[in-house]
């Protein structure tokens, strides 16, 4: 085959040089714009992951690299005059010219030609390749050709940042984060040479412009670095290798996704590779990473699928399908992290304190866990649930063992939970007229002796047009009451666990059938009358609900208000206000099923009214030493919809009005909603309204292991974790975890304490243990 790459950095040169080597009859050229051996830019750094990759596949080059690298484990935080140091992160440091020159000398050795200053403008240059490979960088001038086929999507981020470098050497990837009178900066730093640093400065438009930075050029801004990060430098000089470019070297991350990457052109197949066909922000360094993985992908079909012409078309849709997920998992990583330093100032610099803050920031791209962080820094991370623990109010004792943090416990008015897992409130669909049974009874108690610190039934109707099937719960009677003690009672007599009640009214998407018939489809018999903020129904062929008036406003409220007196007469230990997932609160909120032109539709402040009226007045019946949260949908997940900004806005006004708690969910706001799926995906929204409006919260979504919830709570994310399915599956959800990551300190019921034993014996064994018992009610 002849094929042409178009650019010389990591992508081109290692895919040119890895097929050269496979299959030496190819005919491979790499069109370059610059000079021989010349390139710009200060050091890239990969992981020891992405190293050994480069082994497997060509082993004098990953020698020839290791002898230049600088490898290092640790990562130290500057930060509140603290600098803290932690270990065991394997990164690989080297300058990016040194790494292209020993690309570009292998790549001659293996006999692919070069041509040097030529500036690719159109493909038709190569009419007689019969493979282009688009490897010419983020501004890539084929993609831009065929932008119809390959579909890409730039989003300029808002954060401003110089690339500079330094002849400090410094021992460990540092950050360093500095306040000013406007706002915070911060410094990424690693050394790749055996002189010279890596100095990447970034901060938020806005402070950079308050600054002035806008208005001075690359020598002034140098300067304005060097004098903020004096301490760092202690004494050395920040340079630039930007001499090239006019004006200010500042610079806007673009985060681009491509929704194809190749395309036949009626000549040649042209394929995307490296930062053509994606980036990844630098902030978990992976924009080399992904170059080198595609090249090596891609050349991996070619020997799978075979080295013939008549074979790219067939080559190129794998290539595609298999990176499409990796790269995917890496951006999305990349956008978490990315997305943590652009709101670091307003978020976490002023909140947490600096051993939070270094956790926080060490697990800002939700890929580095907490038994992850165990395995790099033992001692490190024992120290810091140390930290945390004493935080929360426990007694290390004389050996100084303390709890994991999701075992540690936490009290909220006069509320104390023994850890910080919740049984999300789950509906069943399983009563008679609003009426729990032992079916509730059986349920709820064994999640509640199964570990959890608080358990909720489903939502609760405070009236029978309230319901969303025929199977919810109620609580508008006393004999509805009566049963609901029944299972207050048996939880806080047999269990250590709290018990508590959210209460709501289904709105438009009521009179519907039980999920296992037909979920959100209407009932076709029995069905009542439904209401909503508009007269908008939630599927096409749904009961249009009717416009809420005063009088339909005056009478459910006076529901909530009387399902929070019986709720509280009960004794259940917290009450929450569902105004999520499109119920009737839901839709006043969203713009998207609130299209009033009356005092409850429009701005925030309108669209929040009724729910409001809704929230102080149950407040006002509820006890104050009992705590009160209130569910939102953080996102519609929709065009035109609520955005996290307007949930934030939401909690606000709810924790102004007296909540407690926000338990931060999401979406099921109407039908078309498109979420974006993913571990821990709606965690984000949790610690958005946590640390910007500081208010406690509670985090939902994917949440289905120990190591997830430790790091949520202990990167100060949420405060309670709600797990749902797990626990379907498994109601000693909690003792399992527990036992899976060796904590001992987990009580179970004493009616079990013999099955405890040989479930930890069987997991040392690597057996896969049997369930425990669910419990008896």
């Amino acid at each position: 085959m002849r094929i042409v790459c178009i650019g010389g950095g990591p992508a081109g040169l290692y895919f040119a040089l890895l097929m050269k080597k496979q299959q030496p009859l190819h005919h491979i050229t790499v069109v370059e714009r610059n000079r021989p051996f010349d390139t710009f830019g200060w050091g890239v750094v990969f992981s020891d992951a992405t190293l050994e990759s480069m082994r497997q596949w060509d082993l004098q080059t990953a020698a020839s690299i290791e002898d230049a690298f600088n490898h290092w484990d640790d990562i130290e935080l500057v930060f509140k005059g603290r600098k803290i140091r932690t270990t065991g992160h394997g990164f690989v440091g080297i300058g990016r010219k040194n790494m292209l020159n020993i690309l570009q000398e292998r790549c001659l050795e293996l006999g692919v030609e070069f041509v040097f200053e030529r500036d690719v403008l159109d493909d038709g240059e190569f009419r007689d390749a019969d493979l282009i490979i688009a490897s010419d960088g983020v501004n890539s001038r084929l993609r831009l050709k065929y932008a119809d086929e390959f579909k890409p999507d730039m989003q300029m981020r808002p954060n401003r940042y110089i690339w500079l470098g330094t002849d400090k050497r410094f021992d460990a990837f540092t950050f360093d984060f500095r306040p000013t009178e406007h706002g915070w900066f911060q410094a990424h730093i690693y050394r790749f040479d055996a002189t010279t640093s890596t100095f990447i400065v970034e901060t938020t438009d806005e402070v950079f412009r308050a600054h002035g930075l806008d208005k001075m050029d690359q020598d002034q801004s140098i300067a304005f670095c060097e004098k903020l990060f004096a301490e760092t430098l202690d004494g050395h000089s920040l340079m630039t290798n930007a001499r090239h470019l006019r004006g200010s070297a500042w610079l806007n991350f673009g985060r681009l996704i491509c929704e194809k990457w190749s395309h036949f052109n009626g000549t040649n197949h042209v394929v995307l590779m490296g930062d053509s066909a994606h980036t990844a922000h630098f902030a978990i360094g992976s924009g080399t990473k992904l170059a080198i993985d595609d090249a090596i992908e891609l050349t991996r079909q070619f020997d799978i699928v075979g080295h013939d012409a008549k074979k790219i078309p067939s080559v190129l849709d794998a290539y595609e399908e298999i990176r499409r997920v990796d790269v995917a998992r890496i951006q999305n990583a990349a956008r978490n992290a990315m997305e943590w330093f652009e709101v670091v100032g307003t978020r976490y610099a002023d909140q947490l304190e600096p051993e939070q803050f270094m956790y926080s920031m060490l697990t800002r791209s939700q890929r580095i866990s907490h038994e992850n962080l165990r395995l790099r820094d033992k001692d490190w991370l024992e120290g810091y649930e140390r930290w945390f623990a004493v935080r929360a109010g426990v007694d290390p004792g004389p050996n100084g063992s303390v709890p994991p943090p999701m075992f540690t416990p936490f009290t909220i008015s006069g509320l104390t939970l023994k850890n910080r897992i919740v049984v999300s409130p789950m509906a069943m669909y399983s009563a008679t007229d609003g009426l729990p049974d032992d079916f509730h009874l059986v349920h709820l108690g064994a999640r509640a002796m199964g570990g959890a610190a608080l358990v909720f039934p489903e939502m609760t109707c405070v009236s029978p047009d309230a319901r969303i099937t025929p199977g919810c719960l109620g609580l508008w009677n006393d004999e509805q009451a009566q049963a609901f003690r029944r299972l207050v009672d048996f939880v806080h007599r047999e269990t250590p666990a709290r018990i508590g009640i959210q209460i709501g009214h289904a709105g438009r998407k009521g009179a519907t059938k039980v999920a296992w018939e037909g979920i959100d489809q209407p009932v076709e018999d029995g069905g009542w009358p439904l209401i909503s903020a508009s007269a908008l129904p939630y599927l096409k062929h749904s009961d249009v609900p009717r416009a809420m008036t005063r009088d339909d406003m005056d009478r459910v409220l006076a529901d909530f208000v009387a399902a929070t007196k019986r709720a509280a007469d009960i004794g259940f230990d917290i009450l929450e206000l569902h105004a999520a997932h499109g119920y009737l609160l839901s839709s006043f909120l969203s713009p998207l099923t609130n299209l009033r032109e009356d005092e409850y539709g429009g701005s925030h402040e309108n669209r929040a009214r009724f729910p409001l009226e809704v929230f102080r007045a149950v407040r006002a019946v509820w006890p104050h030493d009992r705590p009160i949260s209130v569910r939102l949908s953080t996102h519609d997940w929709f065009e035109g919809g609520n955005m996290p900004e307007d949930a934030a806005i939401f909690a606000r006004m709810f924790k102004e009005a007296g909540a407690d708690l926000i338990d931060c969910s999401s979406g099921q706001v109407v039908k078309e909603e498109k979420p974006v799926y993913g571990r821990l995906f709606q965690t984000p929204f949790s610690d958005k309204i946590r640390n910007e409006i500081q208010v406690p919260t509670i985090a939902v979504g994917a949440i289905s292991e120990a190591d997830h919830a430790n790091s949520i709570i202990a990167a100060g994310r949420a405060d309670l974790c709600a797990v749902a399915r797990p626990h379907l599956a498994d109601p000693s959800f909690v003792m399992h975890e527990a036992a899976k990551i060796g904590y001992a300190e987990q009580s179970w019921p004493k009616q079990y304490h013999s099955a405890r034993a040989q479930y930890v014996n069987n997991l040392a064994r690597g057996a896969s243990p049997a369930p425990a018992p669910a419990g008896k009610a």
